[in-house]
């Protein structure tokens, strides 16, 4: 096993692998960027080295900051996360060649599955159903888009071949659009992954989007940890997702299974990832996509199957084979994860950023809560407007549902607005409560409600916090004669000299003491 991990990562994921890395007696590496110099994966770490400005071009995306922070710190393998360099085979490469150890799959696979169009040639060798469509077709081609889109039939998705997380998509309803929406898609696909390649996929309307964790070692093995629906998306963004799906009966899972693990083994898949589905109305499924990494979702996965993912994936890298399985997997009792995003659902989704006041988070029987939060925060503007994760676990969907509306009201963030209340208002609604839901669901039929009266807590909270900056701020040195401060008052300096130490950097703040 490692003994230094350094996590390529921020926010709730770094200190995810964090969390896994300490039980199993592993020291972690913390990389942080100037705007995330007081951020809680930096505090937690044993080693922090700083590898740059804010935007992440120019930290947590060069690949040379990260290597060398592994040197100069002496980890023996590197924990990518998810987004930023995660999927990404120069970073593989790279870490190869300096004999540090890649947690994830290798960058072969990594190339065979990152284009969307080789990926499709794959899965069809492999007997793995796809979505028609035509491959490899030029941004500007638009003669033989037009035949093929006849053939394949409208509405029709043109799709980046390279890349992902929504970017590059276009629905296209007729054949007067497609050259329309070629030009944006092969634009959006240049600027955002640097490869201009599109394809055409049929659009599967009403379609369930069902993804099932795979985990593959080194000897050969490969294990499917059954699936989550990740069916309610804005924009192609995943918001809540379950596991397991109310769609999937049991003979359904085992094909799905069947299906991932044929995906696995086409390519030579190593450690986590996960194979993305369609599922249409007639219960058929089609190839959509790998994820050549751990997902932000693992957590219901974890939940219904008992299992520490990252633990594993350590493991793995190791060179250790899967722990023997002692029966049947099968999902036990129901998970549900709503993200927690810093924008306000009553302004079309704006993004909300500036300084976390105070967070109390939801405790009680079968609820976790990943995240970065703390009070005082100050969200930096550079990275994803992804807080946190909600999850719970319940015996099944509908005391599921009725958890997490408890845990949501339990969850204070009082500063910066958040999707709570959407988190809630689809909890309420009929459709979602009967599993009635697909890709385009959110968008075509949820209503969000009209604002409420603002909720009182976060005024209190805001009004506490102040009271309390004010004492610390007016309070001077007690006399000998001078009664004692009140316990609200000590507590209040406490904090504020906490914040005060964390905001300062110095030795002694982080967990560890190699910090550079």
């Amino acid at each position: 096993m490692f003994k230094r991990v350094l996590i390529a990562n921020r926010g709730e994921i770094a200190l995810r692998v964090q969390r896994t890395c300490r039980e199993l007696g592993i020291e972690t590496v913390a990389v942080y960027s100037e705007p995330d110099r007081n951020a809680l994966h930096v505090r937690l770490a044993d080693h922090a080295v700083c590898i740059g400005p804010g935007p992440s071009t120019e930290s947590y995306l060069v690949i040379d900051k990260i290597i060398e922070a592994a040197r100069a710190t002496g980890a023996d393998a590197i924990h990518p996360g998810y987004g930023f360099l995660s999927e990404n085979p120069r970073f593989v490469d790279a870490c190869e060649a300096s004999g540090i150890t890649f947690i994830g799959p290798p960058a072969s696979a990594m190339r065979a599955l990152g284009d969307k169009v080789s990926a499709r040639k794959l899965m069809e060798t492999a007997g793995v159903p796809v979505v028609p469509g035509a491959n490899d077709i030029s941004a500007d081609d638009f003669e033989t888009a037009r035949r093929e889109a006849e053939r394949i039939g409208f509405p029709l998705l043109v799709k980046a071949a390279a890349g992902g997380g929504g970017r590059g998509i276009r629905v296209v309803e007729r054949i007067e659009d497609l050259e329309g929406a070629m030009r944006a898609s092969g634009a959006e696909a240049a600027s955002s992954f640097g490869d201009a390649t599109i394809f055409l996929e049929r659009f599967v309307t009403e379609a369930r989007h069902i993804e099932v964790q795979m985990m593959a070692d080194q000897h050969g093995n490969v294990r499917a940890y059954g699936e989550r629906e990740c069916s309610v998306q804005r924009r192609h963004q995943k918001l809540v997702e379950e596991a397991p799906s109310v769609a999937v009966s049991p003979e359904l899972r085992k094909r799905l299974c069947d299906a991932a693990v044929a995906a696995a083994k086409s390519c030579g898949y190593q450690n986590a990832g996960t194979v993305e589905f369609l599922l249409d109305k007639s219960g058929e499924f089609y190839f959509l996509e790998v994820n050549a990494r751990l997902q932000v979702e693992h957590p219901v996965t974890e939940l219904v199957y008992s299992v520490d993912l990252v633990k594993q994936q350590l493991e793995v890298a190791s060179g250790e084979a899967l722990p023997p399985l002692e029966g049947p997997l099968e999902p036990k009792g129901w998970a549900i994860e709503c993200r927690i995003n810093g924008e306000n659902p009553y302004l079309n989704f704006m993004p909300s950023l500036g300084l976390v006041e105070r967070v109390e988070v939801p405790l009680g029987p079968g609820t976790r809560f990943d995240s970065m939060l703390f009070d005082g925060l100050d969200v930096p503007v550079f990275y994803d407007s992804m807080l946190g994760k909600l999850i719970v676990w319940a015996e099944d969907r509908e005391l599921a549902i009725k958890r997490m509306r408890r845990a949501l009201h339990d969850l204070l963030i009082a500063g910066v607005d958040t999707n709570v209340p959407f988190h809630l208002a689809l909890l309420d609604n009929e459709d979602f409560q009967a599993g009635r839901i697909h890709t385009n669901w959110l968008e075509n039929s949820f209503t969000m409600p009209a604002l409420p009266e603002d909720d009182p807590r976060g005024m209190t909270a805001l009004i506490a916090a102040a009271l309390a900056s004010g004492m610390v701020a007016s309070a001077a040195p007690a006399s000998a004669g001078a009664p004692a401060s009140s316990r609200w008052l000590r507590a209040g300096r406490a904090n504020a000299m906490q914040q005060r130490v964390a905001a300062g950097g110095g030795r002694g703040w982080r967990r560890g003491t190699g910090s550079s």
